[in-house]
């Protein structure tokens, strides 16, 4: 069983998932965007209006799918970090994940809604 006072954990493949985790999460997000922005772009009402964010449904579906997709990647990563304590494995690593998405998603928002 892993000593929670003692900070000398080191479990490369649970890190390696972490890492694959991670960047499938981001390129999920991404590729979300990507067909938010489409789908937007598209739409009839936006056509004329020379920008892609041009109303309110807009704005709110580009910040808030992606932001969805980041949200409840950081959400499972802190469930897979209950799991890994519960069984008494590195569980840090997956902690640092959920926050890190947590954080992207922050700043995510943060840019799309000063955006208008």
């Amino acid at each position: 069983m892993v000593n929670d006072v003692e900070k000398r954990w080191n479990d490369p493949e649970m890190l390696r998932q972490a890492t694959r985790y991670v960047l499938s999460v981001l390129g999920i997000a991404l590729a979300a965007g990507v067909i938010v922005l489409v789908w937007a772009s598209a739409r009839d009402s936006c056509l004329n209006a020379g920008s892609v964010l041009c109303d309110g449904t807009s704005k709110v579906v580009v910040g808030l799918v992606p932001g969805g997709v980041l949200l409840t990647g950081g959400i499972l990563a802190l469930v897979l970090a209950f799991r890994a304590w519960r069984a008494g494995r590195a569980w840090p690593i997956w902690q640092g994940v959920g926050w890190f998405l947590f954080t992207v998603m922050v700043v995510y928002l943060g840019i799309v809604g000063s955006q208008g």
